[in-house]
């Protein structure tokens, strides 16, 4: 849709005018003449029903629509109205059309589809109403008789062709409902033509689910400026302070100078102003509904993308590191080239193992596969590797692969693997003193790395998922690594990289002379 233009008129009494405006999509949506919703009062009063003028942040939606679009959200922004009005209009105007809304539960739906939906048909201008009469009027669909197009509000649809679909708080349904949000998945987007349009909006439920995975491939395409085709989600952001009535009287809240940190902070970073009865809003809207919570603040009212999703800023170790990773394109599509491959590891006694496949081209560190198991013993990740044919250079070991293990072989780690893998060179990566080094020394050299985005998906999550454990006693971040999420092996795994090339143990040949070619597959079943 073209950028909209302020329009300031009524309804045209002329009949060839009229004809004209109603042909406008612009005009229908944009001048206030048209549809009408209900919003709430101000101090306390009752709901008022007033004409729909898209807000600002309505407009940038409107003008940015693609076919696929996921969009992460401050609250109450009016995104549930717009597109109930964009689907409702699209109906009207367009024969044999399916428009479809997908509520997180059956109350949701009823909200939408009563106060939303038919209230803006029923309040059409009379003159205009009987143009568009109901073919069927049920309790969660209108189906119009004039041209035989339809929308409706539930909380799942799979059943034939749905060419507008709007998903409501996703990320509610993948955190509450999972079996519903795989329902979803499968069954109602599917639904939705390359040519549909399908609108994906929530504010943030936590960093897991299908929704934090779509939110995370749409973001790092958008970092990336990848030229997305009809199947790709563009990803749309809209913070709190993007909502003018977002502010309170500054002379009314106290700001602390650590607060006032923060919103420079977020200034600085987003391009934005945020003037001080804005400041003063946020953080008496956290005393107020959050108890002070930030974390809670942060995925209802995020400032940033990522704030959505973030736990804390200081309990995750690379998040800020991965976000600028993706901005500058470093997950991307890696080929394998004809050069050796080298192993970094991380290895648990009962715990899981994670390997990073890396290769090195005129000094650049790309890592072209990554591989993880739990439960598994030495000869499964032997197996794995040999099945995927690289032709390896060096495999980096943690520091305890040398310690001897007391059981069945009474062997190292890295005897047992150049035994499984003979002609193979391993190296012992040095312990470090304290893990904090490590960290950084990750830091400082994800700033050149490049991940393929496909093979290594499952590395990159662990990787922005490494955090610290988190005390409640203390109501503190720990410097102890949070084991429990499943990140710190891929972490671990790729702390072997940095210290190896931080400790110049990672050396470049720039050849594949020097690689040693995989022993012919094993039978593993003996």
């Amino acid at each position: 849709m073209a950028q909209p233009q302020e329009i300031h008129t009524s309804i045209p009494t002329n009949a060839a005018e009229l004809a004209r405006c109603m042909a406008d999509p612009q005009w229908r949506l944009f001048s206030g003449c048209l549809y009408k919703i209900m919003v709430k009062g101000d101090d306390g009063e009752d709901s008022m029903v007033v004409p729909f003028k898209p807000n600002s942040s309505q407009r940038r939606f409107v003008t940015r629509l693609w076919h696929r679009n996921i969009i992460v959200k401050a609250r109450q922004l009016g995104f549930t109205t717009l597109i109930a009005i964009l689907w409702l209009d699209h109906a009207l105007f367009n024969a044999n059309q399916r428009c479809g809304i997908i509520a997180h539960d059956r109350d949701a739906a009823k909200v939408i589809f009563r106060d939303k939906v038919q209230f803006a048909y029923r309040n059409l201008p009379p003159e205009l109403s009987e143009r568009f009469p109901l073919s069927a009027d049920n309790a969660d669909e209108l189906l119009f008789d004039h041209n035989n197009s339809s929308i409706r509000v539930a909380t799942s649809m799979r059943s034939g062709t749905i060419h507008r679909l709007h998903i409501s708080e996703f990320g509610k349904i993948c955190a509450k409902y999972p079996d519903k949000a795989a329902e979803v998945v499968t069954g109602s987007i599917p639904s939705v033509p390359t040519n549909g349009v399908l609108v994906i909006e929530s504010t943030a439920e936590g960093r897991e689910g299908e929704f934090y995975d779509l939110v995370q491939r749409a973001e790092g395409m958008d970092a990336s400026k990848a030229l997305l085709t009809p199947k790709d989600y563009r990803f749309h952001f809209y913070a709190w302070w993007q909502e003018p009535k977002y502010r309170l009287p500054a002379n009314t809240v106290h700001i602390s100078d650590k607060e006032h940190e923060y919103f420079d902070l977020i200034e600085a970073k987003m391009g934005c102003r945020i003037d001080p009865d804005q400041r003063a809003w946020y953080i008496a809207t956290r005393t107020a509904d959050f108890s002070g919570a930030e974390e809670r603040m942060w995925q209802e009212y995020p400032s940033t993308p990522e704030e959505a999703f973030q736990i804390s800023t200081e309990g995750n170790y690379y998040a800020k590191d991965m976000i600028d990773v993706r901005k500058r394109g470093g997950i991307t599509r890696v080929p394998v080239l004809d050069l050796p491959v080298n192993t970094f590891w991380d290895i648990g006694n009962s715990d899981g193992c994670a390997t990073w496949f890396h290769q090195e081209l005129r000094g650049e560190d790309r890592f072209i596969d990554y591989y993880e198991a739990h439960g598994e013993d030495l000869r499964h990740y032997v197996r794995e590797l040999t099945l995927k044919g690289y032709v390896f250079g060096t495999h980096f070991l943690p520091h305890d692969a040398d310690h001897k293990r007391l059981g069945d072989y009474n062997k190292s780690t890295r005897q047992m693997m150049m035994e499984l893998m003979p002609g193979q060179r391993f190296v012992v990566v040095p312990r470090i003193t304290e893990l904090i080094t490590g960290i950084q020394q990750t830091r400082k050299h994800l700033k050149g790395v490049f991940i393929d985005s496909d093979k290594c998906k499952k590395g990159t999550e662990r990787i922005e998922g490494y955090k610290k454990k988190f005390s409640r006693a203390d109501n503190r971040f720990t410097d102890e690594p949070d084991k429990a999420n499943g990140c710190s092996e891929g972490a671990d795994a790729l702390r072997q990289y940095a210290q190896a090339k931080e400790t110049g143990l990672l050396t470049y040949s720039g050849s594949a002379s020097n690689a040693v070619q995989p022993p012919p597959p094993q039978d593993w079943r003996m």
